[in-house]
């Protein structure tokens, strides 16, 4: 039965890390090894972690260098076969994920399953505001910044090991930096599933207002350049006539329903 460790970073996280807890805990697949790695808090978010140590496996407090270096704590502790990386603005959409993830993974003997994700209002959860449809992979969707939905992708740990770990002196785009060696450079074997499996916040640090804007496109095109892919600020702007299809696909999709 393969073993899957779910990592989740986070910092001040007391508004939101409750929800993410639970779609962890609550998942129907038992082999699950949770870890939840925070930069020292100084809000609730300790006191909520407190209230599930018994079902979490590892918990670590410390100051960081950012999400990425967590993400790198959370991936050398972790001793499963399968890693998976759930931020603590995110949830997992029900408590299937993780047995699906893992089905996809026996049946196509891959390195790394991903899938679709939604987003919604910090303050009505079940309201879809934005589709973000991954796709089949296609490298040339990277030269304008498109690529799997990070928060869906699961990676075999023997994956991370071989090719290396995230880039900590990247702000906001590591996750997409990771997904270029893996895919492109690397070549990684991966199945698609499509249909959402997570469902994520607005306003975290990769949605949160024009500065991080200009930030992710300025890291993915240098993530882009360092794997030998040529994009450039012109490039990056064909993506967001996508992002207005994800608005529109919404619309089809309807409200969430939550199992709280």
């Amino acid at each position: 039965m393969l073993k899957v460790s779910v990592i989740t970073a986070c910092f001040n996280s007391e508004k939101t890390l409750e929800d993410t807890i639970l779609s962890v805990l609550n998942q129907t697949y038992k082999n699950i090894e949770y870890i939840i790695i925070d930069g020292s808090s100084t809000d609730g978010t300790l006191e909520i972690i407190q209230k599930y140590k018994d079902r979490i496996a590892c918990v670590m407090s410390e100051k960081d260098k950012g999400i990425y270096d967590a993400m790198n704590k959370g991936i050398k502790r972790s001793s499963g076969d399968i890693i998976a990386l759930l931020n603590s603005d995110d949830f997992y959409k029900d408590e299937f994920v993780v047995e699906k993830v893992v089905h996809e993974f026996e049946n196509k003997n891959c390195d790394s399953v991903y899938a679709d994700l939604v987003f919604v209002k910090p303050d009505c959860l079940e309201k879809v505001v934005r589709y973000y449809e991954s796709g089949e992979f296609n490298p040339k969707t990277l030269l304008y910044g498109v690529a799997p939905a990070h928060p869906t992708l699961f990676v075999k740990k023997a994956i991370y090991e071989r090719y290396g770990l995230y880039k900590t002196d990247y702000k906001i785009s590591a996750d997409f930096e990771m997904i270029i060696r893996l895919f492109v450079v690397q070549k990684i074997s991966f199945s698609y599933l499509k249909e959402v499996l997570v469902v994520m916040r607005t306003g975290g640090v990769s949605t949160n207002g024009f500065k991080s804007l200009l930030l992710r496109n300025k890291e993915n095109i240098r993530a882009c350049q360092e794997n030998g892919i040529q994009a450039n600020v012109f490039s990056m702007l064909l993506k967001y006539p996508r992002k207005v299809m994800g608005l529109f696909k919404r619309e089809s999709k309807g409200s969430l329903k939550r199992n709280d």
